[in-house]
């Protein structure tokens, strides 16, 4: 069993344990087609445009070379012939730390070009003075969690947060890409991470996840739980919907409670059925695309995931074979995903009901495979 040091926030390191396709549960029958689809173009990204960084756990795009070339030569492949592909390439492990899934979506929303009386609560396009941070420049003395920050004049600072923003700290600059009728409509997507937009017009334009400010994401649902207003389990996403809606005096205190704010860039919907281009550069496949803890997990690593409890996405327990395309600031950990549930309002009422017990399988390639032993 393999060792790493612990996770942001994690007190227990995480560990791996060989395992073998034959303990995933359901293997036999899941089809992993859809992943190896969404493998093939993560495999066109990383070889072509920038290789993905590597997470802390050590696998690398050189680590998946040959599988990526065998990926884009062998074609669509389902059922048994892609269970093959994957038992050929990969070696198993269980990921020895309490795991954890929650499920985004992309939601779809009714917007206006420009302001009016009704449409008031803008997405913003990326500001040019925000720059992104490391180790080479971040200014001594500001906390290292901060991977994005202001370039005042020469002089680099933090980012006004979610409440300067709200309160005007933008406005004049041209950076609106469209304007929405609620407020917490935007502050949802912002937590979601990319949205379809419908304009009056009958154009159809969608909004990905370009930048944020660099503050510390704040769960809302965390801060109406520790004010009482919740009990465990109930601040779901409609429940904290329904509860804006009979206090809406509050809306504004409870979301500047997350300083993190979200910049978009905008993409034509070329293919209706297809999800949003993720941090991975590529688009997300309903159930089969999986958000990660960046700072751990590579893009393209294929995990299993088995949540037994999780029963209303397929109609079982889930278990699935998924691949990690994307990230977000909440997910934090080694057995920790967001499940890409789909795009509109029946993916949003069922994303916003998975918070569930799980099991992480990483599937490492072979050639890695000997280093986790």
């Amino acid at each position: 069993m393999t060792r790493f040091p612990a996770a942001r926030e994690m007190d227990m390191p995480a560990a791996l344990k060989p395992s073998s396709f034959s303990d995933l549960p359901g293997w036999d029958d899941c089809d992993p087609g859809p992943v190896l689809d969404a493998l093939r173009q993560c495999a066109g990204y990383a070889s072509s445009v920038k290789p993905y960084r590597t997470g802390a756990f050590g696998l690398s795009v050189e680590d998946f070379r040959s599988i990526f070339d065998d990926a884009r030569s062998v074609g669509a492949l389902s059922g048994q012939a892609a269970r093959r592909f994957f038992e050929d390439r990969f070696q198993v492990f269980r990921i020895e730390a309490p795991g954890h899934v929650t499920g985004y979506y992309e939601p779809e929303i009714e917007v206006s070009p420009h302001r009016t009386d009704r449409f008031r609560f803008p997405f913003h396009r990326r500001p040019d003075d925000l720059i992104d941070l490391d180790a080479t420049n971040r200014p001594h003395g500001m906390d290292s969690s901060f991977f994005y920050g202001r370039n005042e004049g020469g002089r680099i600072t933090e980012y006004p947060d979610r409440r300067q923003i709200d309160q005007g700290f933008l406005d004049g600059r041209g950076l609106e890409i469209a304007w929405a009728a609620s407020r917490v409509d935007v502050f949802f997507i912002h937590v979601q991470g990319s949205a379809r937009l419908n304009f009056p017009d009958g154009a159809v334009r969608r909004i990905t996840f370009a930048a944020k400010t660099g503050h510390e994401y704040t769960s809302i649902g965390k801060e109406l739980l520790a004010l009482g207003v919740f009990r465990p389990g109930e601040a779901t996403m409609t429940g904290i919907r329904d509860w804006f809606d009979r206090h809406p005096d509050r809306i504004e205190d409870i979301l500047w409670r997350n300083k993190s704010y979200i910049f978009f860039r905008e993409a034509p919907v070329d293919d209706s059925a297809a999800g949003p281009i993720a941090a991975a550069k590529t688009p997300l496949t309903a159930m089969h695309s999986l958000a990660v803890d960046r700072n751990l997990h590579t893009f393209a690593t294929p995990f299993f995931v088995s949540a037994p409890e999780l029963t209303h996405l397929t109609g079982e327990p889930f278990r699935r074979l998924m691949l990690a395309q994307d990230t977000g600031s909440a997910i934090l950990g080694p057995a920790r995903g967001d499940i890409f549930v789909g795009s509109g309002d029946k993916a949003g009422e069922l994303a916003g009901s998975v918070n569930h017990q799980a099991i992480f399988h990483m599937l490492a390639p072979n050639i890695a495979a000997d280093r986790y032993r």
